[in-house]
C-alpha cells in the first residue's frame, strides 16, 4: 500500500512579476523599518536631552495664555 504524499513539500514557482513584487515589497519594508527605527531613536535622544535640561533648570513655569480683549460694541 502506498503512503500518501505530504502536502507542502513542493513550493509553487513564482512568476517574474510576482518575484519582482516580492523584492520591491521587501525593500520598501526595510526602508520603512529603518526610518521608524531612526525616528524612535531620535525621539528617545530628544526626550533624554529634555529631561536632563529640566532636571538642571527645574520644571518650566506654567505660562498662562494671554486673555483676549473684548471688542467694544
Amino acid at each position: 500500500m502506498r503512503q500518501p504524499v505530504e502536502t507542502g513539500i513542493f513550493k509553487a514557482t513564482l512568476s517574474k512579476a510576482e518575484t519582482k513584487n516580492d523584492i520591491t515589497n521587501r525593500v520598501a519594508r526595510e526602508i520603512s523599518d529603518g526610518l521608524e527605527a531612526a525616528r524612535i531613536a531620535k525621539t528617545a535622544r530628544l526626550r533624554a536631552a529634555r529631561e536632563a535640561q529640566e532636571a538642571k533648570d527645574g520644571p518650566a513655569s506654567a505660562v498662562k495664555p494671554a486673555k483676549r480683549k473684548r471688542k467694544a460694541k
